[in-house]
Order: structure tokens, then sequence, then C-alpha cells
């Protein structure tokens, strides 16, 4: 990882807010133990990943890291909490983009500026989100999926959340196509992909690993892929490939480690750098390949992913009409 200057710094975190005062860390830093915040229940890819860095950066710092599941309103819950915490470093929110950059748009009187409340160390990002036909549709690429929803009418088409990726998805696909649709909205994935596997629904998108046991069973197809080809079906193109336009198509789902704004900037550097560092550990290599995740990405990618994906994300949001809850 490159040294973060005093300059560089700034300039990758021009979008969020730190304190005038960057105050030298103590050389026992930290004093206590690290809690991350996870703003999501336990068991599901964002809780393991806190825990796969967690484990890693206790081993490195000598002091114990909980992993705390504050679940809740699309993850506003957790995140609010890790606003409020202390900017010493010993708070590190672990959270997805949707909490981050969506919600933005869906929820109103959001209670966080991502942009101003948060620095971001490090993200991991997904090879690709699945795009997943019910077998009973036949389809198996988007054309053949376009084509059935021609024909029967109107799509069932599975969500867990307005403004989520899938939601988003499919009004993309409908405005591109002339497709009709229904949104059926979970809490959460294993919902959905249940109600793929039963029939009940035509078609969802959304995590590999969540999607996977529904395609390797065979009760879902993958018909496409948003962003890059998956590792395991390298013979599936994405849905530009196929056809599909607008850059959504291109944007990658990912999960980012955070402290509040105003946290020292030596704490920043040196949790940043034990973060990126975390992909070289074998434990952590082996949760990134289970969930098709990339390494983590330096200080410096971070914010540009982030700032990017904001600007894509809402201009798309904001065309297609979202409004808050």
């Amino acid at each position: 990882m490159q040294k973060l200057t005093r300059r560089n710094f700034v300039t990758a975190s021009a979008f969020v807010c730190v304190a005038p005062t960057i105050v030298k860390a103590q050389s026992s830093w930290p004093p206590r133990s690290i809690r991350i915040v996870v703003p999501y229940p336990p068991g599901g890819q964002t809780d393991g990943i806190a825990r796969a860095f967690g484990d890693y950066l206790a081993r490195q710092l000598g002091k114990t890291v909980i992993v705390e599941n504050k679940g809740g309103a699309g993850g506003v819950v957790g995140v609010t909490e890790a606003k409020r915490a202390d900017a010493d470093g010993t708070t590190i929110l672990c959270t997805i983009s949707s909490s981050l950059i969506q919600n933005r748009v869906t929820i109103r009187d959001l209670p966080y500026d991502p942009e101003k409340d948060f620095i971001y160390l490090t993200m991991v990002s997904g090879a690709g989100g699945p795009v997943v036909a019910a077998r009973k549709t036949g389809a198996t690429n988007l054309r053949e999926f376009v084509d059935y929803a021609k024909k029967v009418g109107s799509l069932n088409w599975g969500s867990y959340g307005v403004g989520s990726t899938p939601h988003v998805l499919i009004e993309t696909i409908a405005k591109q196509y002339g497709i009709k649709f229904q949104v059926v909205q979970y809490r959460g994935e294993a919902p959905m992909w249940n109600d793929i596997a039963g029939q009940t629904l035509d078609g969802a998108a959304g995590s590999y690993a969540a999607a996977a046991p529904v395609i390797q069973a065979g009760t879902g197809n993958l018909i496409g892929v948003v962003g890059s080809r998956l590792p395991p079906y390298p013979d599936m193109p994405t849905m530009t490939e196929q056809g599909a336009v607008g850059d959504f198509y291109d944007l990658r789902a990912f999960s980012t480690f955070a402290v509040p704004a105003g946290t020292p900037k030596d704490i920043v550097e040196r949790l940043s750098s034990l973060l990126i560092e975390a992909g070289t550990d074998p434990k952590v290599q082996q949760m990134l390949k289970n969930f098709l995740l990339s390494p983590p990405a330096d200080f410096e990618t971070t914010a540009r992913i982030f700032k990017r994906d904001s600007n894509v994300m809402l201009a798309i949001l904001r065309d297609l009409g979202v409004k808050p809850e």
C-alpha cells in the first residue's frame, strides 16, 4: 500500500469530513478492544467478512475484536450507531454499498451522511451478481427471459428492498425491453431464493453465495451476470455482453470498512494498512474465495470507487423515479 501522506490523505478523502486537527495516536493504541459494527444479522456475507477480517486484526493487534450485529431498517440502525461512536479507531463499520448509496434515495430523513460521516479504509467487491430465472420459465439467457415475460404478460420478480440491486435491475430491464413486472419485496435474500426454488417467482438477482444453491439444484437458471463473469460459470455472458444497456450493469456490489469522520490520520493509516494486509492471510483468502470477492482495495482506490458508484447509482435511482419509503 502507498504510504498516506497528509496531502494524498486529504485528496483521497475529499468527500468525507475529517477533523481539522490530527491528533497523534498513542503507541499503546488501541487502548481497549475493538468492535466491528455490522448492520445486518449474523450468518450473512457481510457478517462473514467482518469476522474474518476481525480475526486478523485481533491477531495483529493483540486485542479482542468483537463483531456486533445491529440489524434493522435496511442497515440504518447499525450505520447510525457507528457514526455516533468515538472517533478513536476502536469502532469500525463493516457494511454494504446499499446502506451507503441506495439508502440516500430510499430512506426519508436518513440520519447519516455517507460522504461526510465516515472515512473508508478498504473495500472488497463481488465478482459479479447472478441474474436467475425460475426453472418454470425455461429461460437460459436474457433474450429468452424477455420473450417469456412478453408471453406471460407480467413477471413476478423478487427483491430485498426498494432501490436494491434486484429492484434496480428489473426496472432497468423493463425500461429497455418494454416488459411488465410485479416486484415482491422480501426481508433478505434467503426467503426470496426459497420462492425461486418453489417456482413462486419468475426471477430474481442477488449475491452468488445466496443464489448458488438454487442454481446448483437446477430450480433456477443462471441467465446473466451484473458486473464481470462469475468464475464458476465462465461461459455465462454478462448482461452487457447480452445487449443490456446502461452504467448499472458495470457496477459491482461491495462491502467496505469505515471509521467515523474525525478519526486521527495515523490510526486511519494503520487500520487501512492492516485490513489490506489481511488479504494475504490464508483464512481471509479462503473466505474471499468462498464468496467470490476481490482482494481488499487500497485507500485511494476505495475512495474512487465509492464516489464513482455513488454518482452512477444515485443518478439511476432518480431517473427511475425511486422515492423514499
